[in-house]
């Protein structure tokens, strides 16, 4: 792990991986250490991939609750820029750190070349997903033998229980396959200590939809929508989402959850590399 300060001191620690031009890739959870992101299916074979540890979360330091909000969290990743000495980069964000990718993109337009919106987390551009929508996500995978009980899991979550068991019960929705590699990735990346990032993350005050959308709307680089055809954020509500960026394309992976580059990781470097160039 390599280390900096931060605008405000707080050391953040970020994994290199790989060789080539740098991907700087912004976790999910929110709050999940860059563990769970692996080599991104292989494609640290052709790209450097920089992989930061939010703050409050893994190898990085703790700081004032206050700064844990997703839009002050931005500040981080231009820090991480200049750190690197890149005037200008290529963003991936997985899930929740999709909201942070967006939100660097409206602050910081002109130090982007590429935006990769990963199985996205959408609330920064105010793409709301309603249970009609994720109903039917959830229920076409009926036919498994884990099924019921991860559908347990699920009411419960929404009745706001939140606890690490609760979550392992209907992790396996997230996957396109409940394999043995899944269940193990399932465990990575997690940790109580996250608790105040998670907290904080979305605070009042974290978003603003309609400014976002504005600034998307003129974003010149360009931004593609990546989804699973399994994942519980629906394709309609990606497709919605790169259509606010004069550029926005969406790709949709089919047979794949939350993680893509687990469920086909040829299919996944492929598509990501080729956007890329």
């Amino acid at each position: 792990m390599a280390r900096f300060a931060s605008y405000d001191g707080t050391e953040i620690a970020f994994r290199r991986l790989g060789a080539g031009r740098p991907l700087v890739c912004l976790t999910g959870g929110p709050g999940r250490t860059c563990e769970y992101l692996g080599d991104l299916g292989g494609l640290a074979g052709s790209r450097q991939l920089v992989l930061p540890d939010t703050r409050g979360t893994g190898a990085s330091g703790d700081a004032d609750p206050a700064s844990y909000r997703c839009d002050r969290l931005v500040r981080d990743i231009e820090a991480l820029r200049g750190h690197l000495g890149l005037e200008r980069m290529d963003l991936l964000g997985h899930s929740a750190g999709a909201n942070v990718a967006v939100l660097y993109a409206a602050a910081h337009p002109g130090r982007l070349d590429h935006l990769v919106l990963l199985t996205p987390g959408l609330r920064a551009l105010g793409v709301e997903i309603t249970d009609e929508q994720q109903r039917p996500a959830l229920e076409r995978r009926s036919g498994e033998p884990w099924y019921a009980d991860a559908m347990a899991a699920v009411e419960k979550a929404e009745a706001g229980d939140d606890s690490p068991e609760v979550r392992s019960r209907y992790m396996p929705f997230l996957y396109g396959r409940w394999d043995r590699a899944a269940q193990a990735h399932a465990t990575l990346g997690f940790s109580e200590r996250a608790r105040a990032l998670q907290a904080g993350f979305y605070a009042d005050g974290a978003f603003d939809p309609e400014a976002t959308r504005a600034a998307a709307a003129r974003l010149a680089a360009p931004v593609l929508v990546y989804a699973g055809g399994l994942d519980l954020i629906p394709v309609d509500a990606a497709t919605q989402a790169a259509r606010l960026f004069p550029r926005g394309e969406v790709a949709v992976q089919p047979g794949a959850g939350h993680y893509p580059w687990l469920d086909d990781p040829p299919e996944f470097t492929a598509a990501i590399s080729s956007f890329l160039g």
